[in-house]
């Protein structure tokens, strides 16, 4: 059998007795670190009497198998991450798949998350919610990623690292608005817990590049307030807008922010009454006048 358990975001005191029981009692300890875990098992008093064995991202794939076999054969194959719920943005899809496919069984033994742990405490809607993970690092892709998210309603979860919070903020800022709702969530359960609430732009410049530990990021949907308004509308904005001056894409921008509208609706809308489009997309430029 193969058994996923939850471990503390920090506070041990936050571990189940399930898991106290089966950190004593497994054959085989699948550890995302082995420092962790041994660590965590001496703060709760219990000792790993069975085989503990490194278990991380690289090498998952070369390991599941073995583990499959271990189990098939009877062993109890405990899998635990650093911290929180093994598999969610951690190491275990691919053994779970592997096991399912061999007909293995795999339990959980429920605990601690840090993306419910974050919802609960964000303040913002949480009947509803998409985790998304890790966002990407490269800038572009980042900007993609957000931007295929500016129409989603749901409350989003992401999962970031300090070092990369204060890029991933700003390039909310401009894909969400910076009124858009947002909780940052940071060392969860430990002594320096903190959670900082408010508008994009504010909790950005607030918690400028100082930031230290774990980070969970939690950001209002979208809510259609300008629904109102019709496509002729957005793209005679833009128009005035880019009159005066601005690119079609600055214009865009300010429109959507101005009347709380998703900014690819008003950049879709300028350019499909626009003549020019096919034009200028490419370039964003307008061309040179006669």
């Amino acid at each position: 059998m193969i058994i996923l358990a939850a471990t503390p975001l920090g506070d041990p005191a936050d571990a189940s007795s399930k898991l106290v029981k089966l950190l004593g009692s497994a054959d085989i300890v699948a550890a995302e670190d082995t420092r962790r875990v041994r660590r965590l098992a001496r703060d709760l008093g219990v000792q790993i009497t069975g085989r503990l064995m490194s278990f991380y991202d690289a090498v998952e794939a070369t390991k599941a198998g073995d583990l499959v076999a271990a189990s098939a054969e009877g062993a109890t194959v405990l899998v635990v991450s650093d911290a929180g719920t093994p598999v969610i943005s951690d190491p275990g899809y691919r053994l779970v798949a592997a096991a399912v496919a061999a007909g293995v069984p795999v339990q959980v033994a429920p605990g601690p998350s840090a993306v419910t742990a974050a919802l609960a405490v964000s303040g913002l809607p949480s009947d509803r919610f998409t985790f998304e993970g890790f966002l990407p690092r490269r800038p572009g892709e980042l900007a993609r990623e957000l931007s295929a998210l500016t129409e989603e309603r749901r409350t989003m979860v992401f999962f970031e690292s300090p070092r990369r919070l204060p890029a991933s903020l700003a390039a909310m800022v401009l894909a969400f608005g910076e009124q858009r709702q947002v909780a940052v969530c940071r060392e969860l359960t430990k002594t320096y817990e903190e959670v900082v609430r408010g508008p994009l732009v504010q909790v950005a410049a607030q918690l400028g590049d100082q930031v230290r530990g774990e980070i969970t990021i939690v950001v209002a949907g979208h809510r259609d307030t300008g629904s109102s308004r019709t496509d002729s509308e957005l793209a005679s904005a833009v128009a005035t807008e880019m009159a005066a001056g601005s690119s079609r894409r600055d214009s865009a921008a300010l429109v959507a922010e101005r009347w709380g509208v998703p900014r690819r609706r008003v950049y879709q809308a300028s350019l499909a009454a626009d003549p020019r489009s096919e034009r200028t997309a490419a370039t964003d430029v307008e061309p040179p006048r006669p």
